[in-house]
């Protein structure tokens, strides 16, 4: 286990499955005591983590919900006593449909968790690091968050304004030693991608043959872009939005 996070502190929300998952183990493994942020346990982040020996808790919270989203830094500080890194990434896809057929339901809970709950993630994150002089976050935009997307019309606006919420933040907090930047993954062997093809091998063919690079992600290869966001090496970086895409967006 590496120590380039020793004594540092990182949260991780959607922190139970997939990007989410590896960004949690990745922090724990270069050393930082991790929180898993999430709406559901799974407990297998967790689980994962203790076994090679790293620090972690779980804190349930629906990061939609201000009191949640409060209380779930409140208690990150009283555990561990400051805040240094956070991975604001739990989002879901939304129903598929059409921009006229996409029903108030569904935009307002793909609204409410992709786009307000990393708004109220960094509303209650910031002034916790502004009292620590420094910190950095990195919120999960997608792809879609780049290009648009036919039939998920509520899940490509909430992925575009994360990057635009993005930069404000990132302006807003420079002079005052807080970097702010967004991952845009593309298409990633996570269970949400499984959920959109089905599980087929047809399906995932079809995304595998859309990305240059030939095949899927892995959700390990986002979490490598997340954890050198937060590091002293990209201490020069801040509002930027990192496709991590096999080249999906180059095209």
């Amino acid at each position: 286990m590496e120590s380039i996070f020793k004594d540092k502190v990182a949260v991780v929300t959607g922190g139970s499955f997939g990007i989410g998952r590896a960004a949690a183990i990745a922090f724990a493994n270069k050393g930082a005591k991790t929180v898993i942020v999430d709406w559901l346990e799974d407990g297998e982040t967790l689980k994962r983590i203790k076994a090679a020996g790293g620090e972690a808790i779980f804190m349930k919270c629906d990061v939609s919900k201000s009191d949640d989203v409060r209380k779930m830094v409140e208690n990150t500080i009283s555990t561990f006593g400051q805040l240094d890194y956070a991975f604001n990434n739990a989002g879901i896809e939304g129903i598929s449909a059409p921009v006229q057929d996409c029903t108030e339901d569904n935009w307002d809970k793909t609204i409410g968790i992709n786009l307000k709950g990393i708004w109220l993630c960094m509303k209650y994150e910031i002034p916790e690091m502004l009292k620590q002089g420094k910190g950095a976050i990195v919120n999960c935009a997608s792809i879609a968050g780049l290009v648009g997307f036919p039939g998920l019309p509520a899940y490509v606006a909430s992925k575009h304004g994360v990057l635009g919420l993005t930069r404000t933040a990132a302006l807003e907090c420079a002079k005052f030693g807080i970097r702010v930047n967004a991952v845009c993954p593309g298409a990633i062997k996570t269970p949400m991608i499984d959920r959109i093809t089905g599980k087929k091998k047809e399906a995932e063919e079809l995304f595998a043959a859309m990305e240059p690079i030939g095949r899927l992600g892995n959700p390990a290869e986002v979490a490598n872009a997340v954890v050198w966001l937060c590091s002293d090496e990209a201490s020069f970086v801040t509002g930027h939005a990192m496709a991590v895409d096999g080249g999906w967006v180059a095209q």
